[in-house]
């Protein structure tokens, strides 16, 4: 077992649930940050139990539904909000970003199945017990990050993945498994689907990170997608003993080569 460090209310919850006999656990990003010994912003709970179930373990009073259609409420407890949502498996992504509809499951494996890499799919019991059919927990060890399943499905269903993967893999320091890097190269234009203010907060966070400048080498057709300017800059030669770097070469080494300020590195990668 793998020890956890549960906020109060997360293990609040997933007590409530299990004493009223359902399943609970902790899921997706919390628990990869805790098995990276890093202390969670927040915490999702899985559950067995539909949303009905869950507002009458809670109260109608502590519980809010923030996500019904898909399953999900929140429960506030000391000020601590915790999402709870019910397994599931998802229809068709007509628009790429959102399942048209979901199917309530009894099965945590079903909800695992759909997520979006395996590290992100793993849960936690409240005794620290894992569940993790996808290796996860060894891609983590291993500082990889790699789709559920095939990775082109699971970017044609969320385009917003794309950036996800880059963002993590830059603010983690993770390599990408070559299956999930080719996908990416081949699904970049997936991202037309994605709002620009998502596109503008996952480019952020990625610019924070370590590998924000390799990886803007390593992905020059992504990044020229989602900012057509930066086109005419890839592999252009600057015919000068002064610039060593292509146009686009030198923006992203300067990236690379800046402090991690998130308002400096914005100014170089523009």
């Amino acid at each position: 077992m793998t020890e956890m460090r549960f906020s109060e209310a997360a293990l609040f919850v997933m007590e409530q649930l299990e004493s009223a006999g359902f399943e609970a656990y902790a899921v997706g990003g919390c628990v990869r940050d805790m098995l990276l010994d890093r202390q969670p912003h927040d915490f999702d709970i899985a559950t067995n139990a539909v949303p009905e179930s869950v507002f009458q373990v809670f109260g109608e009073e502590h519980t809010y539904p923030t996500g019904i259609k898909h399953g999900t409420v929140t429960v506030v407890y000391k000020g601590e909000n915790v999402e709870i949502t019910t397994y599931r498996s998802d229809g068709k992504y007509t628009d790429h970003r959102r399942p048209d509809e979901v199917h309530f499951s009894t099965s945590v494996t079903d909800d695992l199945s759909r997520r979006d890499f395996t590290m992100n799919a793993i849960t936690a019991d409240k005794s620290g017990r894992l569940t993790d059919p996808f290796g996860g927990n060894e891609d983590i060890n291993a500082g990889l990050i790699r789709c559920v399943g095939n990775a082109d499905e699971r970017f044609e269903e969320d385009s917003l993945r794309i950036l996800r993967a880059l963002r993590f893999s830059s603010v983690l320091g993770f390599g990408i498994d070559k299956d999930t890097a080719d996908a990416i190269h081949r699904k970049k234009e997936l991202l037309r689907y994605v709002a620009a203010e998502r596109i503008t907060a996952e480019l952020r966070r990625f610019l924070t990170g370590s590998l924000a400048g390799d990886l803007m080498l390593e992905y020059p057709d992504v990044f020229s997608f989602i900012i057509p300017e930066f086109t005419p800059c890839i592999g252009f030669d600057q015919k000068s003993r002064f610039h060593r770097f292509t146009v686009y070469g030198h923006i992203a080494n300067a990236v690379k080569n800046s402090e991690p300020d998130e308002i400096v590195r914005i100014a170089l990668f523009f």
